[in-house]
C-alpha cells in the first residue's frame, strides 16, 4: 500500500530590470528579472515550499533564510535539491507537480516545454508529470500592473506504507 501527501506552495517577487529571469532555472532573455536575495526563482519557490509543505518540514525561508549572506544569489534549484532530499531521506518521491505562473509577463507559452523539461529533470520525474500553466490577474493587484510575478505549486508525493 502507498501513502500520499499534497504540498502546496506560493511565492512572490516584484521585478527588477537590473537581473536576469530565472523560472524553474531557465534565464530568459530579453524580460526583466525578479528582485531577492537568491535568484529569485518564483516558479522553484513556490515547488520548493510545496515540497516542504507534503512532508510537513516548514517553509523555504525557515530552510534559507534571506538573511544568509551565503544565499546572496543562490541558485534556487539548490533549494529544491534541499528540499527533494528531505522529502527522500523520509522515504518520500514526487509524483507529480502542478504549477502555475500568475502575471502579465512574461508570456510562458513560448517557453513552457523549455519550463516543464528543466522542471521535471530538477524533479527526476517524467515531463508528463509536470504541469506548467500562467494567467494574468486582468489587470488587477500588483501582477496585473506589471510590477511583480507570482506562482503556486501543488506537488503529490508517495511511499510505501509502513502498515
Amino acid at each position: 500500500m502507498r501513502d500520499f501527501r499534497i504540498g502546496q506552495g506560493f511565492d512572490v517577487h516584484r521585478f527588477d530590470a537590473n537581473r536576469p529571469l530565472v523560472l524553474c532555472g531557465v534565464e530568459l532573455d530579453g524580460e526583466p528579472g525578479l528582485a531577492g536575495h537568491s535568484d529569485a526563482d518564483v516558479a522553484l519557490h513556490a515547488v520548493t515550499d510545496a515540497v516542504f509543505g507534503a512532508v510537513s518540514a516548514g517553509d523555504i525561508g525557515s530552510h534559507f533564510p534571506p538573511s544568509d549572506p551565503h544565499l546572496k544569489d543562490a541558485a534556487s534549484a539548490r533549494f529544491l535539491s534541499s528540499a527533494l532530499a528531505q522529502a527522500g531521506d523520509a522515504g518520500w518521491s514526487v509524483v507529480n507537480c502542478d504549477l502555475t505562473l500568475i502575471g502579465e509577463r512574461p508570456r510562458i507559452a513560448p517557453v513552457r516545454e523549455r519550463l516543464r523539461a528543466a522542471l521535471a529533470e530538477l524533479l527526476d520525474i517524467g515531463i508528463d508529470r509536470v504541469s506548467v500553466k500562467a494567467t494574468t490577474t486582468e489587470g488587477l493587484g500588483f501582477t496585473g500592473r506589471g510590477e511583480g510575478l507570482a506562482a503556486m505549486a501543488v506537488v503529490l508525493l508517495s511511499r510505501e506504507s509502513s502498515t
